[in-house]
């Protein structure tokens, strides 16, 4: 069966069905509507608007460990806050003088602000937690909190 194939068994469809066939008790609606969607100018995109930061997380077994490449980045442009188990990652990657550049052939790196905002998938002690940038890499780290053993109850 060709993609044409299933092309025409749904025209066979929309056909049959305004010759008001028996559709088998199901009830099709199908509504046409145009929708203009404006494509901006790679140049009119906003600047404003944070990108996303890359993060990998990882347990060891007494240890969350967050890790984003943040290259270009210094300590002074990172801010991170922890409060009830989701970290928020703020920053910028300052962007290199441009005025020398007369026309961009390729522009793949992302510059400018960042951040991420990260549910934490187990619970830690967030007051013991560490930040360390080393070769462009950010890494936090969080002590798990243990989880308590069971107490058995006895029945009296």
């Amino acid at each position: 069966m060709s993609k044409n194939d299933d092309l025409m068994d749904l025209d066979e469809l929309f056909t049959s069905l305004d010759e008001g066939e028996d559709t088998g008790g199901e009830t099709l609606i199908v509504e046409e509507e145009t929708v203009a969607v404006e494509i901006p100018d790679e140049n009119e995109i906003a600047d404003d608007i944070p990108g996303q930061l890359a993060v990998d997380i990882y347990e060891t077994a007494d240890h969350l460990v967050v890790k984003a490449r943040t290259a270009g980045a210094k300590k002074s442009d990172l801010k991170l806050n922890i409060k009830e188990g989701v970290l928020e990652i703020h920053g910028v990657l300052p962007a290199e003088n441009e005025s020398q550049i007369a026309k961009w052939h390729s522009q793949e790196c992302y510059w400018g602000e960042f951040s991420r905002t990260i549910v934490l998938p187990v619970p830690v002690q967030e007051k013991e937690a560490a930040a360390e940038l080393r070769d462009g890499v950010l890494t936090v780290s969080f002590v798990k909190v243990k989880a308590e053993e069971p107490i058995t109850i006895e029945v009296s």
